[in-house]
């Protein structure tokens, strides 16, 4: 039950029931901080845990744990002032230690964090020569000046460092629970958080479920009682279970966002998100001998029909991908490519001409594996493009679908061919895309490498202006093609008209259960 009988600030009366219950396609990656690596799992933790820094409704930055940060006059050193009243759910204060032990584990290479490489991304000293195992992690450029004072050292300026401190690798760790504990910290007897709320209930495969932390330095604050994420596989039943009342937020099936629209105008939303969508070729050894030539790649991006495939496949508003990187993305804007000047005949006689040069037709037919994990949106998107691949250019696509975790694992270790892969931002701006495609990221799954590339975007880490910087990459990636951008993600929803305060201003879709609340119908 709220505390108050009207929201405080906008004075709606509120629900008797503050639960906000919502769905999630797949099991979380884990619940470990410093080891999520999906958005659905990040977004429990980003409930469960606070770091330095939070997100207002707008994307913009607000305090967390940190009070305020102060900046060195080179620019390379962050002292931040933390709150007293920020505590663990178990009473123990938070201090300058916590983010230390977080921010050290996360570059460790025993840790084995799926995301070392952020730490590194974020121009921390000495994080690189950790994480090739050449120093030890308390050589890490943090430090505890006291318990109230934490201290960063970076590498190279870097301007947007302040707004890296919202994602979930960053957030503090309780050293003694995790020592006591080992990878069976995160369950729910076991876990001490930080956040708004704590861990009740963790279900595998079926649901996870947060209550209000009573000891959250801002609890008086916070509306929302509990937080109930459902693992609910099937877009359609889904659907049918939020229609029922079940559910307060779901995504949108494949197509159906124009008759929901119209049905529910105050329920069906729509509204840009600083994602992307793409399939990635498979380049390192083990890949097909066919994929080394940028023709190939060239030819099948150019085959794809993205506009059947945003405005009759997925219909919620999302734009067809010429680039990486997403028209959302803050200060800068991806330039207008060849592909996305021709028209489809165009490209289409542009692929058969290319595929024919590197020696494929009807004599010779190209063929391949493509990879998705499940979901009907994705095998839908992954029909289709074989169905063009296949009329056009008489290519055979073979389709197989994987659990989320089996696929992140098959993807990480360069067992497939051709794979699908989506990124959502850790942070606005253009970098966040861009680096994934850097011969070293942690996340360049199809192992691309151009030393061109490297050397613009280690050159854009330091540059006034970034943006020439960034075009050039853009443009080596629609020449090199080692991914085919599909479409940019839109946040397509149904969400019940009884929540407040979806962050819908928000491109990254940080949202927090805290500043969320339940309007009584």
């Amino acid at each position: 039950m709220a505390q108050t009988e009207t929201h405080p600030e906008t004075g709606e009366t509120l629900a008797e029931d503050q639960t906000f219950t919502y769905r999630m396609l797949d099991d979380v990656s884990s619940l470990d901080p410093q080891i999520v690596e999906d958005v659905n799992g990040s977004d429990i933790v980003r409930n469960l845990f606070e770091g330095l820094m939070n997100q207002a409704a707008d994307g913009t930055l607000v305090p967390g744990v940190a009070t305020d940060y102060e900046v060195s006059d080179d620019n390379l050193t962050y002292t931040f002032t933390l709150r007293d009243d920020a505590v663990w759910s178990n009473g123990d204060p938070v201090t300058a230690g916590d983010f230390v032990f977080a921010w050290r584990r996360a570059a460790a290479p025993e840790t084995a964090s799926p995301y070392q490489w952020f730490v590194e991304l974020m121009s921390i000293e000495n994080a690189a020569a950790i994480i090739a195992g050449d120093m030890e992690p308390e050589e890490l450029g943090v430090r505890a000046v006291d318990d109230k004072t934490f201290e960063v050292t970076l590498s190279t300026p870097l301007p947007y460092f302040p707004q890296m401190t919202t994602h979930s690798t960053t957030f503090p760790a309780p050293q003694s629970v995790i020592e006591e504990h080992g990878a069976s910290w995160t369950q729910p007897e076991n876990m001490v958080s930080n956040g708004a709320y704590t861990l009740s209930e963790f279900n595998p495969g079926e649901r996870i479920v947060l209550e209000r932390n009573e000891n959250y330095w801002d609890n008086e604050n916070t509306i929302l009682d509990r937080v109930v994420a459902l693992i609910i596989n099937d877009e359609n039943v889904a659907l049918t279970r939020y229609q029922a009342g079940e559910l307060d937020r779901t995504e949108v099936p494949a197509g159906q966002f124009p008759r929901l629209k119209e049905e529910y105008p105050e329920e069906a939303v729509s509204f840009p998100r600083l994602c992307n969508y793409y399939y990635t070729f498979n380049l390192s050894e083990s890949g097909p001998e066919a994929f080394k030539d940028p023709n190939v790649r060239k030819a099948l991006a150019l085959a794809i029909d993205r506009d059947i495939i945003t405005e009759n496949v997925k219909a919620g508003g999302e734009p067809p991908a010429y680039t990486f990187t997403p028209e959302a993305v803050a200060g800068f804007t991806p330039p207008t490519t060849e592909m996305a000047e021709m028209t489809q005949a165009e490209r289409d006689e542009m692929a058969r001409e290319l595929l024919a040069e590197a020696g494929y037709g009807e004599d010779n037919p190209l063929s391949f594996d493509m990879i998705y994990n499940t979901s009907e949106s994705h095998e839908k998107i992954a029909v289709v493009m074989s169905q063009m691949w296949k009329q056009k250019l008489g290519v055979q696509a073979n389709l197989a679908n994987m659990e989320w975790k089996v696929f992140l694992d098959t993807r990480g270790q360069q067992d497939f061919e051709m794979a699908r892969g989506a990124w959502c931002g850790d942070y606005n701006e253009a970098s966040t895309f861009l680096d994934l495609l850097q011969s070293d990221s942690g996340y360049n799954d199809g192992k691309y490498a151009n030393e061109e590339y490297d050397a613009l975007l280690a050159e854009a880490k330091t540059a006034e202006d970034t943006s020439p910087l960034y075009t050039e990459a853009e443009q080596i990636i629609a020449e090199d093609m080692p991914v085919i951008p599909i479409y940019h993600y839109a946040g397509v929803y149904m969400l019940d008209s009884d929540v407040g305060n979806w962050p819908v201003d928000n491109v990254e879709q940080n949202w927090y259960a805290k500043d969320l609340y339940k309007i009584a119908e």
